[in-house]
């Protein structure tokens, strides 16, 4: 999926379930969706008057670097680990096609792996990607990938080509009479989109290699990186239900990572044997030791399908078989069988106000309220409704916390009996904080380890079973094959709590 304006690639939600949060977007938009959020809005504090955004090479930093900041989690704060990539960043300028152009990194706080470039110069990849490329030469490909964006100007290509192409289609079905012709219309027009960012992609993969060459690199760290990010992501959708994804989505803008690699791989070759360049794993390893890994505890932790909460003191276990995404603005969950959701936010509540007299003020437009029911969740003022819309039904819950009034929604295509009997019990398991979820919510961070003589993948992985599949996750986030030996005395990456 790409990123705005550039990417690397990200591991994604399941493509059904996108396409039914998107479903739900038109199904139950939200009428205080505007301040609505899992979190209060923080407090004013007096603090020193904030220093003018800094320009790089003449650009001024603008709305897009806040936007992307905004969307991955805000800033991570690892001054150490950024003064490294920077030190990468110094060495790759000179050797990129814009001579010498200064560029700077700002780590993102989010787990996802991903990575972009904005035309000031600006790069930014997230603490996900750091924790998954396993040296200096792996981060410096990331690194350089997004340098060719910008060097290839993508983002002003890719707006204007938007432009001709949404120009093109509206002429088009202005011209022609049928609905089924004019959906052509516009589907040949994504496509044409999708297929011109993939070029893009692989443009960008041909200067990097090109770039981290010329540095003095290992050029097959680009193909390396790219099999991990491939392994990740199947890893990532197999322990969320989501399938194979080994069969990528052909409207998708990235190319498939099999194709990217075998690429990559070929480009490597004009620049010598593997082992010609450096690599530098031990520098790396030192710059990332102690970065935090997976969710952030101050935005709410997902463990499977229960939902923590220690900044708001709350948690909460969604149905069996849901997969949640922990938004900016709210938790989705999404049904294994694809046809059930939920959505829980937060919106301020005056004291004299009752829960009950909330849930029927009309949360979803366009749909009625009816049979409203006061109740007591973990001795928490609470009241419970149903609401019905055109193809969705929705048990709605809210429990009141601190002032706030906590919003549950649950969707369905159907509000069965044992469907409501399942929503219900999610909707009363929300209770304050105990130290059971305390412990699951500990923080996680990356540790590097020495291997002794008679570790192996099990022993070391077997420090991080609270993970699901320790081993390959171990595996991976070392860029280890299958039964591969360690190395005594060689040093390896675990999450530790």
């Amino acid at each position: 999926m790409r990123g705005p304006p550039d990417s690397l690639g990200r591991t994604a939600a399941p493509r059904r379930g996108r396409r039914l949060l998107r479903a739900l977007a038109a199904a139950f938009a939200l009428s205080l969706a505007a301040c609505a959020s899992i979190d209060p809005p923080p407090a004013p504090v007096s603090v020193a008057p904030a220093a003018a955004p800094r320009a790089v090479a003449g650009v001024p930093a603008g709305p897009e670097r806040k936007r992307l900041i905004d969307a991955f989690g805000g800033v991570y704060s690892a001054p150490a680990t950024e003064a490294y990539l920077n030190g990468v960043l110094v060495k790759l300028a000179p050797a990129s096609d814009a001579g010498g152009q200064p560029y700077r990194v700002t780590i993102l706080n989010s787990q996802i792996v991903n990575a972009f470039a904005l035309p000031s110069g600006d790069i930014f990849v997230t603490r996900g990607l750091l924790a998954l490329a396993d040296d200096t030469s792996e981060i410096a490909a990331v690194m350089a990938h997004e340098i060719g964006h910008i060097t290839a100007r993508h983002a002003a290509q890719r707006a204007e080509f938007e432009k001709t192409t949404a120009l093109f289609t509206k002429v088009n079905t202005q011209l022609l009479a049928q609905r089924q012709a004019q959906d052509e219309a516009e589907a040949r027009s994504k496509l044409a989109i999708a297929s011109f960012s993939r070029q893009q992609e692989f443009e960008a993969d041909q200067i990097g290699i090109k770039t981290i060459a010329k540095a003095g690199y290992d050029p097959y760290a680009a193909a390396r990186f790219l099999t991990a990010l491939g392994e990740w992501s199947a890893l990532r959708a197999s322990v969320s239900g989501a399938g194979s994804a080994d069969r990528p989505d052909m409207m998708a803008t990235h190319p498939s990572t099999p194709e990217r690699i075998a690429q990559a791989t070929e480009e490597a070759r004009q620049f010598g044997a593997p082992g010609s360049g450096e690599v530098d794993r031990a520098g790396y390893l030192a710059a990332i030791d102690g970065l935090a890994f997976g969710d952030d505890p101050s935005q709410g932790i997902v463990r499977d399908n229960a939902f923590i909460h220690p900044k708001l003191g709350f948690a909460f276990d969604a149905p069996d078989g849901f997969t949640l995404d922990n938004q900016s603005a709210a938790l989705i969950g999404v049904g294994e069988a694809g046809g059930e959701a939920l959505r829980l936010d937060s919106v301020a509540i005056a004291e004299s106000t009752p829960v009950a007299s909330a849930i029927g003020s009309g949360w979803i437009d366009g749909v009625k309220t009816t049979a409203i029911e006061p109740k007591q969740i973990a001795g928490l003022e609470a009241a419970t409704a149903v609401a019905q819309g055109q193809q969705w039904s929705f048990r709605l819950g809210a429990i009141r916390l601190n002032g706030r009034l906590y919003r549950l929604i649950f969707a369905a295509h159907a509000l069965s009996p044992a469907v409501d009997s399942r929503f219900m019990a999610s909707l009363d398991s929300f209770h304050l904080i105990n130290a059971q979820d305390s412990a699951l919510a500990a923080p996680q961070r990356i540790k590097i380890v020495e291997a002794g003589s008679g570790d192996t993948a099990e022993t070391l992985a077997a420090r991080m079973a609270f993970l699901p599949r320790p081993v390959d996750q171990f595996m991976i986030l070392n860029g280890l094959e299958r039964g591969a030996a360690l190395v005594p005395g060689q040093r390896y990456k675990i999450i530790a709590q």
